[in-house]
């Protein structure tokens, strides 16, 4: 049987574009794709009690500083150029979330994808506001206009709603969260041990390359 690996995301955490730049060496290293799984953030904080850093941090000494350090270690340890703090940030992503779902629905889900965190995450811009998503999104080509009708539809908020469901349900409580199959792991930070579970149960030597 197929070993399922899961990437539950959404594009207003920054943590979990910064997983996913090292998620495409870890296939190729393992042989095994992970599956992109959207879910709302917000959802997942409100069924679970938490909150985000941005507002569990506030007013602590030394603790917001060293995360940052630890982010700049990440960084530079899988050599990521293009990612640029959001000043909106943080930034309502109902409207992301959704248009996720609908790509997936309608075959556009990496074009959608790879458009929403550039907009996030890499030319920054408050994409809960609707006229600057419809123009982000645009701009890359994205037909936008087809998504935004899809994601209004039942079927796609129902999905939405059933992934983050899902999601707790498991055991998720932020993002990003894996799922390595019945193995949950959070954070960026739990990459190294996500691939090594993929390999334990896959049972495959870790290529050195890649």
């Amino acid at each position: 049987m197929t070993l399922k690996v899961e990437f539950q995301f959404d594009f207003g955490s920054p943590n979990a574009y910064l997983a996913e730049v090292a998620i495409p060496g870890i296939e190729r290293r393992t042989a095994v794709k992970f599956e992109y799984v959207p879910v709302l953030l917000g959802g997942i904080y409100k069924a679970t009690g938490n909150m985000s850093p941005f507002d569990s941090l506030r007013g602590i000494k030394n603790k917001p500083e060293y995360q940052a350090l630890e982010t700049q270690r990440f960084i530079r340890r899988h050599n990521i150029t293009k990612f640029r703090q959001n000043t909106f940030f943080p930034v309502n992503t109902l409207m992301l979330m959704r248009g996720a779902v609908a790509a997936q629905f309608e075959g556009v889900f990496e074009p959608y994808f790879r458009a929403a965190y550039h907009h996030m995450w890499e030319e920054p811009k408050k994409m809960d506001d609707p006229e600057v998503f419809r123009t982000a999104f645009a701009s890359s080509g994205i037909d936008i206009d087809r998504l935004v009708t899809r994601a209004q539809q039942d079927d796609v908020k129902k999905k939405l709603i059933d992934l983050t469901n899902d999601a707790v349900a498991r055991g998720a409580f932020g993002s990003p969260t894996f799922f390595v199959g019945k193995e949950m792991f959070f954070g960026k930070d739990q990459l190294r041990d996500v691939e090594e579970s993929i390999v334990e149960q896959t049972r495959q030597p870790v290529s050195k390359t890649g």
